[in-house]
């Protein structure tokens, strides 16, 4: 499939250069000419920055919002996520596949950039082809890059680091946290890649978590942004398919499916040594999905939303 994600998220970067100062972020550029934006290593970001950055992440193919929550869940406000293009926004840009290292420097990438690498197996099992001429990049990383990751990230890109944008934020800044907490359709449509559901049948797609306050440190933040999603994550999918296959996927997706669920994510993270890949697959998708059969009109939720969870992580 032919997208041009780069070239949306790219239009977003250069809204958000002239924008700077009321975004509270700060631009620079590499040596070889990458454009580098800062929405929270060195400087303070905010709300505003945060959706910005989110929406940069799923390649423009997204609105992204604050509401209010459901207080019986969070007294907070929460991440509020629509797309009609949920396989294309979520997987094609937003998913979080390619760990970026290059000497001390580790940075999870995420964003459209991925599709001009290519070298991931949901980029080449979903045909995701994108011509843009520039790549735009969104790395999870309290380091802003040096000149020697970004020449290798435009080289894996195939592009020329000129033509080469990335957005950087530490999860545990206020733009870095509503960036993944805006993550609960993708974990949610990654779950059912998983689980050999066909993403084309998703139409449109709508998904909430609560927006967790920024932590003191990397392993309290990745642990707070990830219960938003696993014990608040709220997502419902409009499909076009069989009445049988949502019977039978249905209950397979919830968090709840997996042994670890029940716990504080920071609980789980340093169960498994701090080791990502260690960490029980299934435990990664919503608390809670709600799936409508545009061909039936049948609806069926599954999940549960634990408010105590989140009250533990939270505070």
């Amino acid at each position: 499939m032919k997208i041009e994600i780069n070239h949306h998220a790219n239009q977003l970067c250069t809204f958000a250069i002239e924008h700077a100062s009321k975004l509270r972020i700060e631009t620079s550029c590499s040596e070889s000419g990458a454009r580098i934006i800062d929405f929270g290593c060195r400087t303070l970001g905010g709300i505003e920055a945060g959706l910005l950055l989110a929406k940069i992440c799923m390649g423009g193919a997204a609105e992204i919002g604050l509401s209010a929550a459901n207080e019986a869940l969070w007294s907070g406000p929460q991440v509020e996520v629509r797309t009609e293009l949920p396989s294309i926004a979520c997987m094609g840009a937003q998913y979080a596949g390619w760990p970026i290292q290059l000497d001390k420097f580790f940075a999870m990438g995420s964003g459209p950039m991925r599709t001009k690498r290519g070298k991931e197996h949901v980029l080449e099992a979903l045909h995701f082809h994108d011509e843009s001429p520039c790549a735009v990049g969104v790395l999870e990383t309290d380091k802003l890059p040096n000149d020697a990751v970004c020449s290798m990230i435009a080289e894996a890109c195939h592009v020329a680091p000129s033509e080469l944008v990335l957005c950087v934020a530490p999860t545990r800044s206020l733009a870095g946290t509503i960036q993944v907490v805006a993550r609960s359709i993708e974990t949610c449509l990654h779950k059912m890649f998983e689980l050999k559901f066909d993403l084309e049948q998703i139409v449109s797609a709508h998904g909430t978590a609560p927006l967790a306050p920024p932590a003191r440190d990397f392993a309290e933040g990745i642990g707070r942004t990830n219960d938003a999603i696993l014990y608040g994550g709220d997502v419902t999918l409009w499909l076009d398919c069989d009445d049988e296959l949502l019977a039978e996927l249905g209950p397979r997706i919830p968090s709840r499916t997996s042994s670890d669920w029940g716990q504080p994510f920071a609980q789980i993270f340093k169960k498994y040594d701090f080791d990502f890949y260690k960490v029980d697959p299934s435990l990664f998708s919503p608390a809670r999905v709600s799936l409508v059969n545009l061909r039936s009109g049948t609806y069926r939720r599954f999940g549960e939303l634990r408010s105590d969870v989140l009250q533990e992580s939270f505070q």
